[in-house]
């Protein structure tokens, strides 16, 4: 709910709460989340840096993902209309 909440549970685990939510994973919105919270520009994700991020949102994906689950569907699970998993 707030940045202090965000910080707290790092960039890993919001992101991951947001592809369980229906939305769909996007490389540059991750390594953003990640820079923002080191208080660095959106840009400045270079070299083996980006590399190994892209490693950690490739197993998000993986783990936290459905493809078959649309937006959605995602947002009428959320305010309980439906249950599709």
């Amino acid at each position: 709910m707030t940045a202090e909440d965000l910080r707290e549970i790092g960039a890993d685990a919001a992101y991951a709460k947001l592809l369980e939510n229906g939305n769909r994973p996007h490389f540059i919105g991750f390594y953003a989340l990640h820079m923002a919270l080191q208080g660095r520009p959106w840009n400045d994700c270079k070299g083996e840096e980006k590399k190994a991020l892209r490693v950690k949102f490739d197993a998000l994906k993986a783990t936290h993902f459905n493809e078959d689950k649309s937006e959605l569907d995602a947002f009428m699970d959320q305010i309980g209309l439906i249950d599709r998993r």
